[in-house]
């Protein structure tokens, strides 16, 4: 396409594009009602589970942990889990995945409230020797690994991780059998968008709700247990919402359970350069350049802004995240896709720097909401490239795959900080982690050159069980 064409194509869309095309969608309105529900309560949960922990242990290491025992069921499940998506109901699979959810966050409230009558058996004991001796060789000192809740809470968030593996890719996967593919971009932005305000939302209720009962007598705190409990409520109401879905799946041929069917996700990933390039670039994006797990250590030792200034400092990407949305779903279809997604992912390594050596809270926060901005168009164009691109009887497997890029990004980004943290100093392990996201995009521009001609998402498109259809409207 010339760049005649290409002006012609932007001034078409521009004046037959609808803004609010998804959320005119019957089913994508309960879609995005559930995961309001879902994404408030696991973004409160990460703000009360960083600040309960880091007060227990006083621990980098610790918070660094969260990440890895999220990650091992992921990397161990995500492929059978995409397999099974593929083979199952995708509704059914995200219905029951919240439920168990909802027992394991009321499970995690429990064990939070009765603590301390937590029996200190042997393998209790074991767990936080080996937690202990693992900080202290990483050179941190002073650091507790004394209370039997440290190693329960690692159980929970194991088996939470484990559920997800089977969650995230159903999830993923169920969107395009409810929205057409000519507004599918749309509806990813409009996901992106509601999900971004609930982790803004979320991360600033729950450091509210934990400082405020935290002032309460000590007798019998609540702080962090309600914010679990309320997790509990807000996981079954996602249940709720996915039931009056009317997904519309078509036919899938078929096909044997074996090594090559497994692995179909990885090797479709990998034949695809676009979906390898920006998989690889979030990847390596959030494991150096992510700060997040270390918050509560910035929160409490650098800033002095206490739970609440935390909770603030969760929510500011999730600011910028919500306004590069607004834009993005008011503004015609991106005609220069790969272009943005490595200029934004430079800016997110370069916003990552400048927050890890500020010592103000507010130019913290500033930095904070612009790699929110950034990362979210990191995520538009991923996760429209990932649905668009790949065929339907593939997606489960394929969003499996995606699934790992994101959720090990996530969790080895927490470990890697932590340890990071512990060996060179929080300030040190996020100004090098933005550097080397900076070094990644520069990499992925030179090795894959593809990405730097890609030009409108929908230009490769596979079609969606949607198109065409009329009975989704509401």
């Amino acid at each position: 396409m010339d760049d005649a064409e290409e002006r012609t194509k932007a001034e078409q869309e521009e004046r037959h594009h609808d803004p609010y095309a998804a959320l005119r969608l019957r089913d994508f309105r309960f879609f995005a009602v559930g995961n309001v529900a879902s994404v408030l309560g696991n973004q409160m949960t990460a703000v009360a589970i960083g600040w309960e922990l880091y007060q227990r242990t006083n621990s980098a290491t610790a918070l660094g942990l969260v990440g890895f025992f999220q990650l091992i069921p992921l990397l161990a499940l995500s492929i059978p889990a995409g397999h099974a998506v593929d083979r199952l109901d995708r509704k059914s699979v995200v219905v029951t995945s919240q439920v168990v959810l909802t027992v394991s966050a009321v499970v995690l409230g429990l064990v939070s409230l009765w603590h301390d009558r937590i029996p200190v058996v042997g393998l209790f004991q074991f767990s936080n020797r080996a937690c202990f001796a693992l900080a202290t060789a990483l050179g941190e000192k002073n650091v507790v690994f004394g209370d039997p809740f440290v190693p329960v809470l690692y159980a929970v968030i194991f088996v939470q991780g484990a559920i997800r593996a089977f969650n995230q890719p159903a999830k993923t996967s169920l969107m395009p059998m409810i929205v057409p593919s000519r507004i599918f971009p749309n509806a990813v932005t409009w996901n992106s968008s509601i999900q971004e305000t609930c982790s803004m939302i979320g991360p600033a209720l729950g450091g509210g709700i934990v400082a405020i009962l935290l002032r309460q007598p000590p007798t019998v705190s609540w702080a962090y247990p309600a914010v679990y409990l309320l997790n509990a409520l807000l996981q079954l109401c996602q249940s709720i919402a996915l039931l009056p879905i009317r997904a519309i799946a078509p036919p899938r041929a078929h096909e044997e359970t074996t090594v090559k069917s497994l692995t179909a996700g990885l090797r479709y990933v990998w034949n695809d350069k676009i979906i390898l390039a920006a998989l690889t670039l979030d990847l390596f994006a959030v494991v150096l350049g992510g700060a997040t797990a270390l918050l509560p250590m910035f929160a409490k030792d650098i800033l002095h802004v206490g739970p609440s200034g935390l909770g603030w400092l969760r929510a500011a990407p999730s600011l910028g995240a919500v306004g590069m949305a607004m834009l993005i779903a008011h503004r015609p279809p991106m005609m220069q896709a790969g272009k943005n997604l490595l200029w934004c992912v430079a800016g997110f390594g370069a916003a990552t720097i400048l927050f890890g050596l500020s010592k103000n809270f507010w130019l913290s926060m500033g930095m904070l909401v612009l790699t929110g901005a950034f990362d979210n168009v990191s995520v538009v164009i991923r996760h429209t490239l990932v649905q668009l691109r790949t065929p339907d009887a593939m997606r489960g497997r394929v969003s499996a795959v995606n699934a790992v890029f994101i959720g090990s990004s996530n969790q080895l980004g927490a470990l890697e900080s932590g340890m990071t943290a512990a060996i060179f100093g929080a300030v040190a392990s996020v100004v090098l982690g933005g550097v080397g996201t900076i070094l990644v995009v520069v990499t992925a521009a030179l090795l894959w050159p593809e990405v730097r001609r890609l030009g409108a998402l929908d230009s490769s498109r596979q079609p969606l069980a949607g198109d065409g259809q009329g009975a989704l409207g509401g």
